[in-house]
């Protein structure tokens, strides 16, 4: 049985819990013990937003042990994983740390604030043995999954073009200080950069125009064109301005020699070019429930991961960072 730390009880901490326990109800052998944050006893009571709703608004947490220290809590446990859910800035001392104490570790995505200590992580798995695996969990919701396999089996052809999107009113807090969060392009943006990366590989140039509408966040609304050899023509936006009623969505459309693929209102619309075309069924499964899952079977059989290695999560980081310095030059073509 692997013996679950969790730290961090904002919306995504709790997001991660309600599959942790979602799990255990099936069974997974594995088992949540503890859980850290310098407020969870303020958070316990309150409720967490996010862009999707968490399973319940103030959660029951006596079967937990409770800490308010991570010092007090890795002294106190004896744990096998640890999943973090802290903002960006805090990750890569944390991660690196954790796994030389030897961890396993399911951070949140982005990996770190800088490619930098991105690579320090990796080089601490490496060092330690131990599994780290960063939480893109796009990678694993069902209808990037479809997207990634239409991909790789060839049934449309090849990918002629792409368009992604990402929108949603502006986060509170922390998120808002841009030298903490990396503002819209590296908390949010960095979604559609990974699954551009993942699907397409690393572009060989970039170029993004981007904008500060919020005082104190870093950039906030971007639209990024992705050069390929090929000529294919792929573009991301991300917008965390769209407030009043609007909500929250994600979408994209892939153009393949065949046909193609749109993703809408929660359904992913597959249209060949020589037949009707349908609505795919896909899983009910969010992609938060399907990373931990695969994470935890991983560790639990001394698998490496290979849907999301720590490497190509660095990857996109990078990618990010070059869209930045495309942006902070007007727009400017940027080489990887």
């Amino acid at each position: 049985m692997l013996k679950v730390g969790l730290i961090g009880f904002g919306f995504m901490g709790r997001m991660h819990f309600d599959n942790y326990v979602r799990l255990m109800k099936e069974g997974a052998p594995v088992q949540l013990v503890a859980i850290c944050d310098q407020l969870i006893e303020e958070l316990k009571e309150g409720k967490a937003s996010g862009n999707i709703a968490t399973e319940q608004e103030v959660y029951d947490l006596s079967p937990f042990r409770l800490y308010d220290d991570i010092d007090n809590m890795l002294e106190a446990e004896e744990l096998d994983i640890v999943d973090i859910t802290l903002p960006t800035y805090l990750h890569a001392d944390l991660t690196c740390s954790l796994l030389d104490k030897g961890m396993h570790v399911l951070c949140e995505k982005p990996v770190a604030g800088h490619s930098t200590d991105g690579w320090r992580m990796v080089e601490a798995a490496k060092r330690s043995g131990k599994t780290l695996m960063i939480g893109q969990c796009l990678r694993f919701w069902p209808a990037y999954e479809l997207l990634k396999e239409v991909m790789q089996d060839g049934r449309f052809g090849a990918a002629t073009g792409g368009y992604f999107f990402r929108g949603s009113a502006a986060p509170k807090g922390w998120f808002l200080d841009g030298a903490k969060s990396g503002g819209c392009m590296l908390d949010m943006h960095i979604h559609d950069a990974d699954m551009i990366h993942w699907l397409f590989g690393k572009p060989q140039k970039v170029s993004s125009i981007a904008r500060n509408v919020i005082p104190g966040s870093a950039y906030d609304n971007v639209s990024t064109n992705y050069i390929y050899a090929d000529g294919k023509a792929i573009n991301a936006q991300a917008d965390w301005t769209l407030e009043g009623d609007y909500g929250f969505s994600m979408t994209y459309r892939v153009n393949f020699e065949g046909g193609n693929l749109v993703f809408e209102n929660g359904e992913v619309k597959v249209n060949p070019n020589d037949a009707p075309g349908y609505v795919a069924e896909l899983s009910p499964d969010m992609g938060y429930y399907r990373q931990i899952k695969y994470f935890i079977d991983a560790v639990y059989a001394g698998a490496p991961v290979e849907v999301c290695t720590p490497e190509s999560a660095v990857g996109t980081l990078e990618l990010i960072e070059a869209e930045i310095r495309s942006a902070d030059q007007g727009g400017e073509t940027v080489a990887l």
